[in-house]
């Protein structure tokens, strides 16, 4: 499990330097430009992905003894909502930078016994689960940025693979929110690149499976995309799924957010 924490911070470090990168190099039109989240600009992106890096350091901070103000959500929302979309992007600069220092900063014994209090779920998480959460978000929403500007950009192959495999494990309970299987009228299996998908009463991602009814044909990035409701026209070339169910199918499984 420690390495899987340590993965996982080492892909939200590179998934940061790649998109700060892009971001600090935007023109003021480019930041204004539609991004791959359908009803956002890039800077309303980098924007939510501001605030919640501001909002989700300060349980993490705490967690690891850090004495942290508290300022009601409503309210950081408020401000960032407020921003010209340059200061958005120069916000996500500064508050995503100083979540990820945060976490690669826990010593090994803090990534292996801390629990976070995240504030939305009934209880506190291990450390992997409120990491995986923020990979899952910022991995999509960078892809939301740099499709914008690339119209072949994918997925971070690397933070794609920790994520099906985070999804196979403490990340399971988030397909309960993003999946909607009274969508197919008769339970599933489909093969996906390294796990497969179960669809019955409820939506599994299970680490192999014997007889699959349907496969996936496609990068794990795909997948990543389909189950956030981003494998959309234009962005599904190539991508096909044989067998019980279609692709069509599964993006009314998966509709997004």
């Amino acid at each position: 499990m420690s390495q899987l924490v340590d993965r996982t911070i080492s892909a939200l470090r590179a998934e940061h330097d790649v998109l700060a990168a892009l971001v600090a190099s935007l023109t003021d039109d480019q930041l204004a430009a539609p991004s791959g989240a359908s009803e956002w600009t890039v800077a309303q992106v980098v924007s939510h992905l501001g605030s919640g890096a501001e909002i989700g350091r300060a349980p993490i901070a705490r967690a690891a003894g850090e004495t942290v103000a508290v300022e009601d959500n409503q309210t950081i929302w408020a401000r960032w909502d407020g921003s010209t979309p340059r200061a958005q992007a120069e916000g996500f600069l500064e508050h995503n930078a100083r979540w990820v220092d945060t976490v690669e900063a826990l010593t090994p014994e803090q990534r292996s016994s801390l629990t976070v209090d995240l504030g939305f779920l009934p209880e506190p998480v291990p450390l992997l689960t409120a990491l995986g959460m923020r990979l899952s978000e910022v991995a999509n929403h960078s892809w939301d940025v740099r499709v914008a500007f690339d119209p072949d950009a994918g997925v971070d192959a690397d933070s794609a693979a920790l994520v099906v495999d985070l999804l196979a494990g403490p990340l399971g309970f988030m397909l309960g929110f993003l999946a909607k299987p009274a969508e197919l009228a008769n339970p599933v299996s489909v093969a996906i690149p390294g796990a497969g998908l179960v669809i019955d009463d409820a939506v599994t991602v299970v680490d192999h499976l014997e007889s699959p009814s349907a496969t996936f044909d496609g990068p794990q990035e795909a997948f990543v995309r389909l189950v956030t409701g981003r494998l959309k026209k234009p962005y599904d070339d190539g991508v096909t799924v044989d067998g019980s169910v279609t692709l069509d199918d599964l993006r009314r499984v998966f509709p997004g957010f």
